[in-house]
């Protein structure tokens, strides 16, 4: 049955591509990128399959692999948390992987071979540390997707591998951090199973070794979430990558740390114990807030697009975590919700941003002017729906996240926190509007013969490959928004034990 092996097919199929494609890239290497396209379509496809059969059965799957059982073999758990993780990411991947053809030729051409096979690992740990249900294979995937990321990001621009070194650095600490909180665990509770350790928790919570795992893990998963002030590696890796590693690593990389930080503190530690030696909600809950506020005072900074986008995923990352500190069923909500709809938002920005990196070789918000609408009128349109939706403007899909996280703060009383929600999205409307205004309002100061040109100018629009995937992310997110009623309604049997 295929649905009973969904949990192991998924990272499988990445495998079996990230070897596949060097091998048959010694043949025809201009067929890597049909093979890597192949390889994320057919692990969506699986995606797609199990999550809607987790929803009409709602049945929990747990893959033993060679039979055996925890504590002493590896188990896989696809439940409707992880299901909905690698059905996000992967659909992610793949409308990336389609529209990267273009920009293989140009920003790393020669490397195609290299650049796709690295990528299929980079899928499989992603999906390996969503999936797994051990927490030292958690780490041993979470090693695996950050050497494909320091691989992916160094090739780029001048800076990149700078760039990839000190996200290796910073990312090794991160690591390690974490690993040492999962040996403490294992040293008190004996096991490596997350389910097994679950039930052992609230027994030995007191425990001074037990807290201290919490902190490092914690600490560990939130420099690769890059929750402030662990964000260092992000603003220079999402800015000097290729334009493709930029649109694959900046939507689904941290979230997936946030899926891990999620994991951990509401349904490993669980809401009746996580705070009971330590408030660590609370403290991850201002770190969040605060890296809201700061990452989008920094974008305002930026007149390079790419690094206003680098800086923006800071801010919006700490939504997601805000929403966990929250602990309770809104901030939950808001919490996955956001995890869907920032994937859709910044993918869609960062593809906009190879697009014009391809046309007009540059980035540079300085250089933005009105001729832009007239010669890329589908991919400003994009970036215009994206940009409102990051803002929180109803009906998109940005508005409704933001929502559930409101409703998340009033519960608990943190004004506070509904605070930064609201100045965040003024924040956010400065940044992004400004480049609305260049493209959009024609200058005052444009003479009468610039005038004429403008008049004259014609769609210069992508390749269709780049165009069409560029524009369904942006209908996706608006489709989000207006379909917002059912996915609530799916996220509401994800809710861990006591929330």
């Amino acid at each position: 049955m295929i649905g009973s092996d969904i949990p192991a097919l998924i990272p499988f199929t990445f495998l079996a591509f990230a070897i596949l494609i060097p091998l048959l890239g010694l043949w025809k290497r201009q067929l890597s990128y049909y093979w890597a396209v192949l390889g994320a379509a057919i692990a969506t496809g699986l995606s797609g399959y199990g999550f809607y059969n987790y929803v009409t059965e709602t049945e929990t799957i747990r893959y033993f692999f060679g039979g055996w059982e925890p504590p002493i073999g590896i188990e896989f758990v696809y439940d409707g948390l992880s299901g909905f993780i690698v059905l996000v990411i992967n659909a992610i991947a793949l409308f990336v992987l389609i529209h990267s053809r273009m920009i293989g030729k140009t920003e790393f051409p020669g490397k195609v071979t290299g650049y796709y096979s690295v990528t299929m690992l980079l899928m499989l740990g992603f999906n390996g540390m969503v999936l797994t249900g051990d927490l030292f294979n958690l780490y041993v995937f979470l090693e695996i997707s950050s050497l494909a990321s320091y691989a992916l990001i160094g090739i780029g621009e001048k800076r990149a591998p700078y760039a990839a070194f000190r996200y290796l650095i910073i990312g090794t600490v991160g690591g390690s951090l974490y690993l040492l909180g999962v040996g403490f665990l294992y040293t008190i509770t004996g096991t490596l199973n997350i389910i097994d350790m679950t039930a052992m928790l609230p027994e030995v919570i007191s425990n001074s070794a037990v807290i201290t795992a919490l902190v490092l893990i914690v600490a560990g998963i939130g420099v690769k979430a890059a929750l402030f002030p662990l964000h260092g590696w992000l603003p220079d890796s999402y800015t000097y990558a290729s334009s493709t590693s930029s649109a694959l690593i900046a939507p689904i990389g941290t979230k997936v740390a946030a899926y891990v930080l999620l994991r951990v503190v509401l349904y490993l530690f669980g809401v009746d114990i996580v705070d009971t030696a330590i408030p660590i909600t609370e403290i991850i809950g201002v770190l969040a807030g605060i890296g809201i506020l700061y990452g989008s005072i920094m974008a305002i900074a930026q007149s390079e697009l790419k690094k206003m986008l680098a800086y923006s995923s800071i801010s919006q990352i700490g939504y997601i975590i805000m929403g966990i500190s929250l602990a309770n069923p809104f901030g939950f909500i808001g919490a996955v919700l956001h995890v869907l709809n920032h994937a859709l938002m910044k993918a869609c920005l960062f593809l906009v941003a190879g697009n014009l990196r391809l046309k007009e070789g540059h980035s540079d918000i300085t250089k933005f002017d009105e001729s832009y609408r007239k010669k890329y009128p589908w991919t400003m349109l994009a970036f215009t729906t994206a940009a409102l939706s990051m803002v929180g403007l109803p009906p998109l899909a940005g508005f409704f996240s933001k929502w559930y996280l409101a409703l998340g703060t009033i519960e608990n009383g943190s004004w506070l926190l509904l605070a930064v929600i609201l100045l965040s999205s003024l924040l956010n409307a400065v940044y992004f509007f400004r480049i609305l205004e260049k493209v959009y309002l024609r200058n005052p100061e444009s003479d009468e013969d610039k005038a004429g040109i403008l008049s004259s100018l014609r769609s210069n629009e992508v390749k269709p490959s780049m165009l069409w995937t560029t524009s369904v992310i942006a209908v996706g997110i608006l489709a989000v928004g207006l379909l917002n009623a059912f996915i609530v309604s799916a996220i509401v049997t994800m809710f861990p034990a006591g929330l």
